[in-house]
């Protein structure tokens, strides 16, 4: 397994798109994300940092239950 790489929020947004996710709202430099599953709402909350750091984007992917190797082949 690699590591997980440092990204640009658009990039990270585009991913997370793609996986199914949608953009709600942007309040200042955070950008918010859902996704209804089968038995709740999931939220996400990204920063529109460029770069994000390698730690929050491990974060954001344990909060939304996404892998490493999904997330790298959805960029």
């Amino acid at each position: 397994m690699s590591k997980v790489p440092s990204e640009n929020y658009p990039a990270v947004i585009a991913a997370f798109q793609r996986a199914g996710w949608v953009v709600v709202r942007q309040r200042g430099s955070h950008i918010r994300l859902h996704r209804q599953t089968a038995d709740r709402l999931r939220k996400l909350t990204i920063p529109a940092h460029k770069p994000i750091k390698r730690s929050t984007l491990a974060k954001i992917l344990a909060d939304a239950e996404l892998s490493l190797d999904d997330f790298l082949g959805l960029l």
